[in-house]
Parts: C-alpha cells; sequence; structure tokens
C-alpha cells in the first residue's frame, strides 16, 4: 500500500524557509498507530493527514475533509502551519476547484481559502490572562536568563505562556537569543505550560519596518525544541498584541531560524484570520 506524501513549506514563498510539514492524503483509513509512526519517521515539527469523510469524497472535488496533526511525540489538538500546508496540497497539486476547503479536527471546523498567492487560515482566537511571575519564575529564567520582562500573559485554552521582552529590545536580540528549551521541562513547576511564547513589539524603522510584532516559539512538551513559524500561537498572539496596539490587521514575523511571515486579520466574531504563502519542495509516496 502507499500513500501520496508532500512536504510543504508554510509561511514564506521560498523554499527550505518558514515551516515545513509533511501532509499524507489517506484514501481509505489508517491504523491508529500508523499515522504517530509515519510522523515519528519524517521527524518534521509536523505531519498532517487529509482523510475523506465518505467513501465517494474526492480530493479535486470535495470541500469538506479530516485533518489531523501529529508531532514526532504525539497527536496535537491544532497546527496552523500544517493545515495551510495541507490546503497547499489540496488547492496547488489536487486542483481542488472549490473556493473555500473546511477540514474537521480536534479543534472543531477550521475553514482556508485561497487569496492570491497566499492561503488564509480561518482560526480560533484565545484570550491571554496576567501570569503571575513568582509560579513560572524558574521557566522565565530558563528561557531569557536575566532579559527584561515586560509582560507575562497566559493562555488557558491552548496552555501557552507568552513573555513579552522589553520594548527597549531591538529584534536582532530575539534572533540571536540563544535557548536551551530542554530546559523547560524541568524548569516547569505547574504543570499547566505547553508552550511557551517569547514575543517583542515590532520597530518601525530600518528594515523592520511593517512588522508589528516578533516571535519565536518553543514546545519541548510536544518533542518540538523550536518550532520555525507558528500560525497556533499566533492564534494567540493575535489576541494579545491587538489589545496592546489597537489594531485588527497586523504583519508579524516570526524570528526562528527559517523564519515566516504571517498576515493577520482579526474578526468580530471571535475568530482570527491567518494568511501565508507556501513552497512545496518534495512529492512521493510512503510504502507500508
Amino acid at each position: 500500500m502507499q500513500i501520496p506524501i508532500f512536504t510543504v513549506d508554510a509561511f514564506t514563498n521560498r523554499p527550505y524557509c518558514g515551516n515545513p510539514a509533511a501532509v499524507c492524503l489517506l484514501e481509505n483509513d489508517l491504523d491508529e498507530g500508523l499515522h504517530q509512526k509515519i510522523a515519528t519517521e519524517m521527524n518534521l515539527s509536523e505531519t498532517a493527514f487529509i482523510r475523506k469523510l465518505h467513501p465517494a469524497d474526492d480530493f479535486t472535488k470535495s470541500s469538506c475533509f479530516g485533518l489531523r496533526w501529529f508531532t514526532p511525540a504525539n497527536e496535537v489538538p491544532l497546527c496552523g502551519h500544517a493545515t495551510l500546508a495541507s490546503a497547499a496540497v489540496l488547492f496547488h497539486l489536487q486542483k481542488n476547484t472549490n473556493s473555500v476547503l473546511t477540514f474537521v479536527t480536534l479543534s472543531g471546523e477550521l475553514k482556508t481559502r485561497r487569496e492570491k498567492d497566499h492561503i488564509v487560515l480561518d482560526l480560533p482566537l484565545y484570550s491571554t490572562y496576567p501570569q503571575a511571575l513568582d509560579e513560572v519564575g524558574e521557566l522565565i529564567k530558563a528561557a531569557v536568563g536575566d532579559m527584561i520582562v515586560q509582560d507575562l500573559r497566559y493562555s488557558p485554552d491552548t496552555k501557552k505562556l507568552l513573555v513579552r521582552l522589553s520594548d527597549t529590545y531591538e529584534r536582532s536580540v530575539l534572533e540571536k537569543l540563544q535557548v536551551n528549551a530542554q530546559q523547560f521541562l524541568s524548569a516547569e513547576k505547574t504543570g499547566k505550560v505547553k508552550g511557551l511564547i517569547l514575543t517583542l513589539k515590532g520597530n518601525s524603522s530600518g528594515k523592520d519596518k511593517g512588522h508589528d510584532f516578533y516571535s519565536r516559539y518553543f514546545a519541548p512538551w510536544y518533542g518540538v525544541l523550536e518550532d520555525p513559524v507558528t500560525g497556533s500561537a499566533h492564534a494567540v498572539l493575535s489576541s494579545y498584541w491587538s489589545e496592546q496596539l489597537g489594531k485588527t490587521e497586523m504583519l508579524a514575523f516570526q524570528c526562528s531560524r527559517r523564519g515566516g511571515e504571517l498576515k493577520i486579520s482579526l474578526r468580530n466574531d471571535g475568530r482570527v484570520e491567518i494568511a501565508g504563502q507556501f513552497a512545496i519542495v518534495l512529492k512521493g509516496n510512503l510504502t507500508l
């Protein structure tokens, strides 16, 4: 049995930048344990599995599919970049004829659409709440050492901790920061943090012109030390920075080594649209 598989770099238009995801097209149901084995074999931050919801469904004509995401370690409830990658495979390789595709996922129904050379994700918007420093002090120390932290928030829906660094820091400081995310596992004592976001307000001058905020994202709890570009983290960041900047349209850049850009638009129904480009870099088949 062979399964079509693709590697797509999301939130970039250049190969080998952005965030790579593997995408598998499942004509038939897969043995449950094989999902994780394939994701571990691919060893990317995420492997997505698109499945037909009904036997008569067609990857070219149908508009609704099942979608699951696996890291090399376990299944996750939401992954933005692998959703974008999945839509890219259906729209551009399978030549799906629909203007909007709906994915049935652990986070509910997620819609994606084409908009010129971007794919737009319709994601839930997650609020953040003030977080006491003393409760996560050791984790913050492991992440940023003695750097100045301007704000600290927690998103209970996503179990993500948002750490805003002082506005006095430049983008280059965030980019050059050496982070040993493996240490987070022993430093996090509460049991409630499953992802750590470092973020910084944008700078309106020089090469930074146009970006409203920057970020990096770490999830060693899911076997991902640093994720290159993270749609789900921006479902949290969008809420926070919209509140801070008084804006509903923003441009974000994730400052990982590969880097990626995200166009953000908050809606008034508690959801956020996150748009990105993509580059398809590999097409093949898995043999089972």
